[in-house]
């Protein structure tokens, strides 16, 4: 579906007359990052997923300022009032969870109710800011020359070794999830880590104070960094509720599915 400068491709799972649930996926994802939880709330809620740009099917078609937070996030506005969803809640993972802050932040009324696993209001310091878009430059640099290479299953490899992941090279269907990964361009997820990585995005962290709206923060019990950044976010959001899950790290719906789509059921429904 087209909306100005994109060709967005989503699909839903569920029933139109039960609440909406938009997905947000993290980077190097796609619309079937949450199948495994989409599976066990589409019974209750009508799940929409998108391919967000760079990533999957979906298509830019205007300039690369298309891939950032802001433009993505009314591009998504766009496409859920052509859906003629005015109001939904929101799950988004990682790059995906920055993307759904953004949106209850600046579109408070559309999202009443909004899940963050593993995401952070970003950098609070230019300096920060200038250095993450350093570092991310360098790896938009090895994605695009894994093409030249043929080996973009070894940059994905070397990238689930970061410390956020914990044990997930362990997980028994950690293949799969690689393998779904490839399906990406390397190139158009250079675009998306340069344009929307989290040196680029703007600092949420002050307008967080000021959220109306329930927040729901996930997070693994291995993922030290995260805790550390969503025990923060907790402390300073009064409508913030934390919850850390035991014997996970940063993707908890890959890793525990059950134990994710368990407390989205209890904050949705309370």
């Amino acid at each position: 579906m087209a909306v100005a400068n994109y060709q967005f491709y989503y699909s839903c799972d569920g029933d139109r007359t039960q609440p909406v649930i938009l997905f947000l996926h993290g980077f190097m994802g796609d619309s079937h990052e949450f199948e495994q939880a989409i599976q066990l709330l589409k019974n209750d809620f009508y799940c929409l997923k998108v391919d967000l740009p760079g990533h999957g099917n979906t298509k830019v078609l205007g300039s690369e300022d298309s891939y950032t937070m802001a433009n993505t996030a009314k591009a998504l506005i766009e496409l859920l009032d052509y859906l003629q969803i005015h109001q939904c809640f929101l799950v988004g993972y990682s790059m995906g969870g920055r993307l759904a802050l953004y949106l209850t932040l600046f579109f408070p009324h559309r999202f009443p109710k909004v899940v963050l696993e593993s995401a952070s209001p970003g950098l609070r310091t230019a300096a920060e800011r200038q250095e993450r878009i350093k570092r991310d430059g360098q790896i938009a640099r090895k994605l695009e020359r894994s093409i030249e290479k043929n080996d973009f299953i070894a940059f994905l490899t070397n990238w689930y070794q970061q410390p956020i992941f914990g044990n997930i090279k362990n997980h028994p269907h950690f293949q799969n999830l690689l393998e779904i990964r490839t399906k990406n361009n390397p190139v158009e997820l250079a675009k998306s880590l340069r344009l929307m990585g989290t040196g680029c995005q703007p600092s949420l962290w002050e307008k967080l104070k000021d959220n109306p709206n329930s927040l729901l923060l996930l997070v693994g019990e291995s993922d030290e960094k995260f805790v550390e950044i969503n025990q923060e976010m907790a402390e300073m959001c009064q409508y913030c509720q934390l919850k850390i899950i035991s014997n996970t790290s940063h993707n908890i719906h890959f890793e525990k599915p059950k134990d994710f789509v368990e407390n989205i059921q209890i904050f949705l429904n309370a």
